[in-house]
């Protein structure tokens, strides 16, 4: 059951086109990996796909009674976020937003969801801390565990292992394939970590001046064929 859906999908800003004619479906429990070059536009993909800005021509949709708020998003840090002054549960406890509805404060159940999360990540003993105040592994973190708040069926990811040492890399890598493998959250990570694209992920999508989309064993193929040609 496809649950996000592009179709004949340009991307970019204003007349600045990055990539045009992408079709592709992310089916319910998929695990897509998009790749390539800086520039390619991964994160314009996403962006675009989420609804936080408007594609340059054909459609990216949510299906399948998939809604906004049932979307966790961990995007590429800005300076401004990194200063952000709330405590880390604070931060944590926003990915509850969607939750809530009308009401103005959190439940019970959503105070247990990002005590869950923080505990997932490994930063329960840093929630009294000052978001700010932390590396930038520790906010990266963070972060997840607020998306993870907010990530009832699908979560998105943007380079999520920027910033963090490699073991701390891993363990992420590892947070995300649970949610994937054993809850059927379906995940959209742009990575440029090809090799741990290539043992987690189920699809590959590859931007560039050669686009592809498929199963990563399909990728695998087609990549060595490309190796051979260029030999």
């Amino acid at each position: 059951m496809a649950q996000l859906v592009c179709r004949d999908l340009s991307l970019g800003y204003g007349a600045s086109v990055l990539v045009s004619g992408l079709n592709f479906e992310v089916n319910a429990g998929d695990y897509l990996c998009v790749v390539g070059e800086n520039g390619s536009g991964k994160s314009t993909l996403v962006r675009t796909m989420l609804g936080l800005q408007p594609p340059v021509r054909g459609v990216a949709a949510m299906e399948e009674g998939l809604r906004a708020d049932e979307v966790g998003y961990l995007p590429q840090q800005t300076a401004m976020q990194r200063d952000f002054p709330a405590s880390v549960r604070e931060v944590v406890l926003s990915g509850c937003q969607g939750r809530c509805g009308l009401r103005p404060f959190y439940s019970r159940e959503e105070r247990r969801l990002a005590e869950g999360a923080m505990q997932r990540m490994g930063i329960s003993g840093l929630a009294r801390r000052c978001y700010r105040e932390l590396s930038g592994g520790q906010q990266q973190r963070v972060l997840l565990a607020r998306a993870l708040c907010a990530a009832r069926k699908a979560l998105f990811l943007d380079e999520p292992v920027s910033g963090l040492d490699p073991q701390a890399g891993m363990e992420m890598y590892r947070v995300i394939e649970t949610l994937n493998r054993e809850e059927g959250v379906t995940v959209v990570m742009v990575s440029h970590d090809v090799a741990s694209a290539l043992k987690y992920a189920s699809h590959i999508l590859r931007l560039g001046e050669a686009v592809f989309f498929g199963a990563k064993e399909e990728y695998n193929r087609e990549y060595q064929e490309r190796q051979g040609v260029r030999s």
